[in-house]
């Protein structure tokens, strides 16, 4: 069976034939540089308690994290946006995997800083079991140690994609966070935590059910 991070290097592959050598560059140095920063290393790990928060899902509710943590724990996810065919590919296998995640009682949670409005589409089309959550002007993704500002040139490049975050991060185009995905307990303590700068690598679902299996 194809892991994920094995789909998502097929995918980075293919996809490096169709963009420019000048554009390539350009995510090249931004991802270096986001990588020589450390940011990862500044981001919440194991032992540290999950700090709270209370977001809009897709359909305009509010979910808490301690209303998640009552019924057991947590798996929070952090993707960029429904812009991202990086994050698709990840949520789509999460999705695959969501059973498996409720069949040891946890709930699977993910959070990203574009509107209810993108959330909506995203779980639509990919057919999504699990709550996403708009995390707008990343706030609790800076609370996490994951948000960070793109470079001006990748942010170009990105205008010139027509991702258009200006409309889809309400007005926050620039503040993304790192792929990440926390299990927390039902104390709110993080006992698994995958952070990475490359968003073209995510947390395996093997890896987060083992996180789970440990926990009891």
């Amino acid at each position: 069976m194809t892991t994920l991070n094995a789909e998502l290097r097929t995918f980075y592959e293919a996809r490096q034939q169709q963009i420019p050598a000048e554009i390539r560059e350009i995510m090249r140095r931004a991802g270096q540089e986001l990588a020589d920063s450390g940011r990862a290393d500044s981001a919440l790990s194991v032992g540290a308690q999950a700090p709270r928060f209370s977001l809009p899902t897709a359909t305009g509710q509010t979910l808490a994290l301690d209303a998640l943590l009552t019924d057991g724990p947590v798996v929070l996810t952090f993707y960029r946006g429904a812009w991202c065919p990086y994050c698709n590919i990840a949520l789509r296998s999460l999705q695959q995997h969501h059973e498996a995640v409720t069949a040891r009682g946890a709930r699977l949670v993910a959070v990203s800083p574009q509107i209810p409005d993108e959330s909506l589409t995203l779980t639509e089309k990919h057919g999504l079991d699990f709550e996403v959550l708009s995390d707008i002007g990343s706030d609790t993704a800076k609370q996490y140690g994951l948000a960070f500002d793109l470079p001006d040139d990748l942010a170009a490049v990105y205008d010139k994609l027509g991702f258009d975050l200006q409309r889809v991060n309400d007005g926050h185009p620039r503040t993304l966070p790192l792929p990440a995905t926390f299990v927390i307990d039902r104390d709110g303590a993080i006992r698994w935590a995958f952070v990475n700068t490359d968003y073209t690598t995510r947390a395996e679902p093997a890896d987060i059910l083992a996180a789970l299996d440990a926990l009891s």
